[in-house]
């Protein structure tokens, strides 16, 4: 799993976010998400996730994902049946890329942002398996781990086919970048059925954390996935209307060179998103794109040298780190006033950035820490999680 971890964070890195890319080991903050009443009828409803759907009909639940990855060239569709109404139940296999029994009782997922959900829709027992456990960050996952109830099954492109089929799960949630990755062909020849998600490839913070909705109907949770997602939604506009009442929107700065080369969300991205809800001036908000711009350190450094702000300098913890790399990065403005804000530093205790595990589904999080560096004065006694001065 190592060299597919490897791929799939200097995509993020280098394709969509700037702010950070890996996997964090670090306790979950301990903020509560409070019980809210959702009418049957509205649960299951998206208002912000596009690449995926949710369709009831009868016993049968319906979900089709749109874009696994990007550019993928077909939707993937699952059917998930009540496993006490299967025998009464028949549906034509070839117009399912997998059928499922629900309530799923054991299940293997192959990324650490697939964690927080299981935690918070209360089904962490149910995880059996994980490629690379050490990329696991959360206490209370650990905790599982370390009992021995949670067993590594090798890398994410290179799964132990006989562990996997020995810890028995029902049920495969795979991620990948491209379809590629033959892994996964191979589980499902074991006749284990594998579903992709594809969270990371939504376009606004919101809807990567609605995504919490996918997992519910295999665990029968969509009560608990409309209450949680219910309140992380209330918590984001929230503190979006706190950062309106700023009076002043500092220009931004964002990402960081890889092999000679500045790579910065694009304008239309998620993360150019956050800065807009932020209430804050980035410097490229114009620019097209979802992705990321490839830019030269010139260009970078002609155009924003005297930015006020600088988020996620991708992988450094140290203005000092920065320095050694880069010479040039001590010309830029929040370099020398030191308004470098990073998440490097909110590591868990096997080491990993907590960012890539908890943040797709904590945005409301991800936009106060970002809210408290730009405008302080709006947040004065909240404290940052994930982005946190430059040491």
């Amino acid at each position: 799993m190592q060299s597919f971890k490897s791929i799939f964070c200097l995509l993020i890195i280098l394709c969509t976010f700037t702010f950070s890319c890996k996997t964090e080991k670090k306790e979950a903050p301990q903020e509560s998400l409070p019980t809210t009443q959702t009418p049957e009828k509205e649960q299951g409803k998206l208002k912000y996730a596009k690449k995926f759907s949710i369709e009831k009909n009868g016993d049968i639940t319906v979900i089709t994902v749109f874009s696994p990855w990007p550019d993928a060239d077909k939707n993937f569709t699952y059917a998930l049946i009540p496993r006490e109404k299967a025998a009464a139940i028949t549906l034509p296999r070839d117009v399912y890329d997998a059928i499922i029994l629900t309530p799923i009782e054991r299940v293997v997922v192959t990324s650490t942002t697939h964690i927080p959900t299981l935690e918070m829709l209360e089904v962490e027992h149910a995880l059996v398996g994980f490629p690379d456990t050490d990329y696991i960050s959360s206490k209370k996952t650990r905790a599982l781990i370390d009992a021995g109830k949670i067993k590594d099954i090798g890398q994410n492109d290179e799964i132990n086919m006989e562990l996997l089929l020995d810890l028995q799960p029902e049920l495969v949630i795979g991620f990948s970048i491209n379809n590629s990755n033959p892994t996964y062909k191979k589980i499902e020849d074991l006749d284990i059925p594998v579903v992709y998600n594809g969270d990371w490839t939504e376009g606004t913070p919101l809807g990567r954390a609605e995504w919490i909705q996918f997992f519910a109907p295999f665990f029968h949770k969509e009560a608990k996935a409309t209450e949680v997602f219910n309140t992380i939604e209330k918590n984001y506009i929230e503190a979006k209307q706190l950062a309106e009442k700023a009076t002043k929107k500092p220009t931004v700065l964002a990402g960081a060179m890889y092999k000679d080369i500045w790579y910065l969300p694009a304008g239309e991205s998620f993360q150019a998103q956050y800065l807009k809800d932020a209430n804050a001036t980035y410097i490229w908000e114009d620019s097209e794109g979802t992705g990321s711009l490839s830019l030269s350190i010139e260009s970078v450094l002609d155009k924003a040298a005297d930015a006020a702000i600088w988020i996620g300098p991708a992988r450094f913890k140290t203005y000092e780190d920065m320095e050694k790399a880069s010479k040039m990065y001590t010309k830029f403005a929040p370099f020398i006033n030191k308004k470098i804000y990073s998440t490097a530093n909110t590591l868990g205790k096997t080491g990993g950035t907590m960012y890539y595990e908890l943040a797709p589904t904590r945005p409301d999080i991800v936009l106060k820490d970002i809210i408290k560096a730009i405008h302080p004065e709006v947040l004065p006694n909240y404290k940052p999680y994930f982005f946190k001065p430059l040491l």
